[in-house]
């Protein structure tokens, strides 16, 4: 997940790409503390390297903790984790097992609880 939703200004044109069945989908570990931690780690690995360890972004990399990831459902995330925006700099995270992509949406949902979205 080197890039979630990656881009010197992410413009969250990937919305617009993502289905209403792919919208709708719900995170299977919402809330799951466990998940969180294990998404976290996740995250450390693989993510942090573009986002920085604690999302708030690096370099021209966007910060997870924002508005549009606040307001984006947990299907748009996920869709953006498997199928990335290359235009933008976010690779594909499809390889990664379903249960490992939903468990970083359930830590990046958690980043944006603590902020108050």
């Amino acid at each position: 997940m080197a890039s979630l939703v990656c881009s010197a200004k992410s413009d969250g044109s990937w919305m617009k790409k993502v289905s209403a069945a792919d919208r709708a989908r719900v995170n299977p570990y919402a809330g799951n503390a466990e998940a969180i931690a294990a998404g976290r780690n996740l995250f450390l690995n693989n993510c942090a390297k573009c986002h920085g360890e604690n999302a708030q972004g690096k370099g021209s990399r966007p910060s997870l903790h924002s508005e549009r990831i606040g307001f984006a459902t947990d299907g748009e995330i996920a869709w953006i984790l498997k199928n990335g925006n290359l235009y933008k700099g976010m690779p594909s995270w499809g390889g990664l097992p379903e249960q490992e992509r939903w468990q970083i949406v359930a830590y990046i949902r958690s980043l944006n609880a603590e902020a108050g979205h």
